[in-house]
């Protein structure tokens, strides 16, 4: 019998209402919940799959289920009780804190872990060890905003919401592609504008993202320089009277300073230091400044910055020195960038903060937490950040590191460092659902957690909207919740430092929530009038909402009162500083790394779910046109990306949304999907071998936006390319399997794909893509096992090889119900030149029996019966971009229209919607007049 559980997204900090489908242990389906006032029923292509990434059997195999212990490094792990594997944890941290001190000792926690699990984190680090070393990964993503609102406003509470989308007659979003990293968002930005045409969108950003298409001004600005054109704008609005004196007089302080900072950032040097003409600046300023209501929406790209806090705290600056902010449509407007990124804050889960927004530096606000735990002090050193954290286990000062739902052995800048603190450090404890991570193969103990469809428990989005989180399934296995983890681990260790016994009286996540709740008395997130009982009820609320209260506040600051000393915000004097490592002769180029539409962090949930590779099939880095022209690289040429860190191979792709000396590479590409390895052997870590570990002062946040690197052409003749149907169970494990070959070429890379088609079983065909280059053709004994673990060393396999040459060609077809003959595997090398006609069979599955010595023969020309049908806009509904386009064709009318046709014929973009932004590009680059032509 189908069971309906209401839930919570994991993914962005749009905090998205689903419904969970479940059929006794298995979930079976998900959808948008129509009533949680986050999404309204809408889901993006990562949240409308969310069910296949819970019950797919390639998902099952990626489960970590049982307790697993190492006792030597590198060697398998085998299964251990949980009694087992929490005394020996409890054991080995134990004699580090009593040998070492209690600061040799950290854990790295994760925004996509539930509030209830970051509270007894951050009490056990601080409350029963002593130490302020825990930190977490929104330390990457969302410390910066924390810091700018402090600075400004107070305290670390974004004070608008999701409706003033619908208020607002001026929208700046800067440095957030919200098109892809919020896309639910997006979709209210587009209704916004719908019902609103006048409301004017200005967009900066380096990249010309989806998000630019619906922007009435686009501000390219050079990377980096964003307080350059924060500042250019507060000067234009001074020289045009555009601020609000009365506002400025009455709730700030600190504007005489900033005034004297902004006089020198005239139109002139801000053009050319951000790369954008004038007249856009003065439009910007125009709009901003005499909007009646003004709404910015920031998020990486301020604050992934080594002047992050200082992007955030100049933004603010021009909302408070025009008074947007306090009223509807109004307000400096951070998106969270994980699920629970917010809650951890809330609770103090990052190394310079304490329950309940309190400060670490603080006497007082120590005292309180102390107080509120029943220990006799909270330490006052400050905790090791993230960064910090891995350099100082590098260093051998940090000696025993618990991670818990976190990658960062993918996710963290400068990998060399982190895997040398992962090596170093004398005992790793990881706390996972994934046993496919590659923070995992650094383990000496695995925990097996809980995850989405089986925690209980509550996160709060970007809005301050607390939300639910419900069980659909029992826990798979031998998997506990985070909470239950941290707790009896907690509850041993304090057996094991001789303490009392009482700091962690927990049995359900409620327990340690309403332990939570009464931190937050009196202070600005109050939330003591909330319970799981009115979540339970009413549906998601947002903070603060005090005792004997019956809802909570929609927006902050109406009245004009910050919660600083004397109730006024402050205005902060935030000088421009260039990036941490300057673009020069060696390193010419700004690498950028940033999100794809479809895909999550290190993709240990989304790289299950083959469709979700359709839109971006294989990592790339993307480069203007012009700069490929000039170093005559070539569409898909192999180049050489190098920073002062390391050096990663990849394909070039053109494309006009990177700006001159610019680069691009997605965030997620990891050693699972994307390595090789060096000349000296080293093995290479995905793109954060590439990325610097500089931070901003403040925030201690990296700089993951911008990298100096060099790029020049690679001379690899020799290239491989297999691909494969496989069983859907096995998709994993050969996957696995292959990662270790990866590594015995300069470049290779190994990714799902998925079929149009379905299995006996219902359920999409599977496969893989496995994709090398070399100087030199490799010793056929490894072909041979990646023709094996592809299903290409079978009897009815057909081969061609000349090993004089290095050319090798396998090929398995196979007999299907229709009596055709299908392309199942094949593997090209030495000429690969035909990838793209026999690669379209086999993804198509198109009638193969015809061309078998096409197959084997070396340069072989496309036959003219194998067409693609192109590369997949929608993943909903599996529509390409040539699908499209010859709709387009048939198309007539306004760009409205035209959409709507191709909505109704095609079924694009009617479901998640996540594809509508590009969909508006393609009408719009066939005009009316070229539809004959077609």
């Amino acid at each position: 019998m189908v069971q309906e559980t209401r839930s919570t997204c994991p993914y962005c900090g749009v905090g998205c209402g689903v419904i969970i489908e479940s059929d006794g242990a298995q979930i079976t389906g998900v959808r948008g919940d129509p009533d949680h006032p986050a999404n309204f029923g809408r889901l993006c292509t990562k949240g409308s799959t969310l069910h296949l990434t819970a019950t797919a059997p390639v998902t099952r195999q990626a489960r970590l289920l049982q307790p697993l212990q190492r006792l030597v490094r590198g060697e398998t792990p085998t299964a251990v009780s949980w009694d087992a594997a929490l005394d020996n944890a409890a054991g080995k941290f134990a004699q580090v804190i009593q040998d070492h001190g209690p600061d040799a000792v950290g854990f790295y926690i994760s925004g996509q872990l539930l509030t209830e699990d970051y509270y007894v984190f951050n009490k056990l680090a601080k409350g029963l060890v002593g130490t302020n070393n825990v930190d977490t990964n929104s330390r990457l993503c969302m410390s910066s905003a924390v810091a700018g609102y402090k600075q400004t406003l107070g305290a670390d509470a974004p004070p608008a919401c999701y409706d003033d989308l619908k208020h607002a007659d001026c929208l700046f979003i800067v440095g957030s592609n919200t098109a892809w990293a919020h896309p639910i968002l997006f979709r209210r930005i587009e209704d916004a504008k719908a019902a609103n045409p006048a409301l004017k969108i200005i967009v900066a950003d380096p990249r010309r993202t989806d998000t630019v298409e619906i922007a009435d001004l686009f501000l390219p600005i050079q990377p980096g320089t964003d307080v350059m054109l924060f500042h250019g704008m507060l000067h234009l609005m001074l020289w045009e009277g555009w601020t609000d004196a009365k506002y400025i007089a009455e709730h700030t302080n600190g504007f005489d300073a900033l005034k004297a900072t902004v006089r020198e950032c005239t139109p002139d040097k801000v053009a050319q230091v951000c790369g954008i003409p004038k007249d856009d600046l003065l439009q910007a300023a125009r709009l901003f400044a005499t909007s009646p209501a003004t709404l910015s929406l920031y998020c990486q790209g301020l604050n992934q910055s080594s002047s992050g806090t200082a992007k955030n705290a100049a933004l603010i600056n021009l909302h408070l020195a025009t008074g947007q902010i306090g009223k509807p449509g109004a307000g400096p407007f951070s998106l969270t960038g994980q699920p629970n990124a917010m809650g951890g804050r809330e609770v103090g889960g990052l190394a310079n903060l304490l329950s309940a927004h309190r400060d670490l530096a603080n006497p007082e606000h120590r005292a309180e937490v102390a107080a509120l735990w029943g220990v006799p002090s909270v330490p006052e050193k400050p905790g090791k950040t993230a960064v910090e954290m891995f350099q100082a286990a590098a260093d051998g000062e940090i000696r025993a590191l618990w991670i818990a739902c976190t990658n960062p052995a993918q996710s963290m800048p400068d990998q060399a460092t982190v895997r040398r603190a992962l090596e170093r450090a004398e005992f790793v404890v990881v706390q996972e659902a994934f046993s496919t991570t590659a923070t995992c193969a650094f383990a000496d103990l695995l925990l097996p957690a809980t995850t989405w469809g089986e925690k209980d428990g509550s996160v709060t989005n970007s809005e301050r909207r607390i939300s639910r989180v419900r069980p659909a399934i029992a826990a798979p296995g031998e998997t506990r919740h985070d909470w239950s983890i941290a707790t009896d681990f907690a509850r041993r260790l304090e057996q094991r430092l001789g303490r009392a016994g009482t700091l962690f009286p927990y049995d359900t996540a409620e327990s340690v929530w309403n332990e939570h709740r009464e931190t937050t008395r009196g202070r600005d997130l109050d939330i003591t009038g909330l319970s799981y009982a009115m979540l339970d009820d009413l549906g998601p609320q947002q903070w603060p909402l005090k005792e004997g209260e019956s809802s909570g506040r929609v927006r902050l600051y109406e009245d004009g009162v910050f919660p600083t000393p004397d109730g006024r915000a402050r205005f902060v004097d935030t000088p421009y500083k260039p990036v941490a490592e300057a673009r020069e002769a060696r390193y010419p180029f700004s690498l950028n790394t940033g999100r794809l539409r479809d895909q999550w962090h290190g993709m240990s949930r989304t790289g299950t779910v083959g469709r979700l590779f359709g839109h971006v099939a294989e990592p790339m880095v993307q480069m203007n046109p012009q700069d490929m022209a000039r170093r005559q690289i070539g569409e898909g040429d192999l180049v050489h990306l190098t920073s002062k860190r390391g050096s990663i191979l990849l394909p070039a792709r053109a494309s006009t949304e990177i700006g001159l000396s610019q680069a691009f590479v997605a965030m997620h590409w990891g050693e699972e999907y994307l390595s090789g390895c060096s000349s000296t052997g080293t093995r290479l870590a995905g793109i954060n071998a590439l990325t610097t570990p500089a931070y901003c002062p403040t925030s201690k946040q990296p700089e993951l936006k911008h990298t100096a690197v060099k790029i020049l052409k690679a001379e690899l003749p020799w290239s491989l390319l297999t691909m494969a149907w496989l069983p859907t169970d096995e998709v994993l494990a050969v996957h696995r399997a292959l990662q270790p070959l990866m590594a015995m070429f300069p470049f290779a890379t190994c990714v799902p794909f998925s079929g149009s088609t379905k299995d006996a079983a219902g359920t999409e065909r599977s496969g893989l893509l496995f994709r090398a280059a070399a100087h030199d053709a490799p010793a056929d004994a490894l072909l041979e096992q990646i023709e094996a673990l592809l299903g290409l060393q079978s009897a009815d396999t057909l081969r061609y090889a000349d090993r004089r040459r290095g050319q090798r060609r396998s090929v398995r077809l196979v007999r299907r119900a229709d009596q055709s003959a299908g392309l199942e595997a094949f593997l090209l090398a030495g000429d690969t030149s035909a990838e793209a006609w026999i690669a379209t069979l086999l993804r198509e599955e198109l009638p193969a029996q015809s061309y078998g010595r096409l197959l084997l023969s070396p340069g072989a020309r496309a036959p003219l019966a194998v067409q693609s049908r192109g590369k997949p806009v929608c993943t909903c509904f599996n529509v390409t971009d040539l699908a499209i386009q010859g709709e387009l064709g048939r198309c007539s009318g306004t760009p409205d229209e035209r959409l709507a046709a191709l909505q109704g014929t095609l079924k694009c973009g009617t479901n998640c919607g996540s594809c509508i932004p590009e969909l508006k590009r393609m009408v719009r680059s066939t005009p009316v007049e070229s539809l004959a032509t077609l």
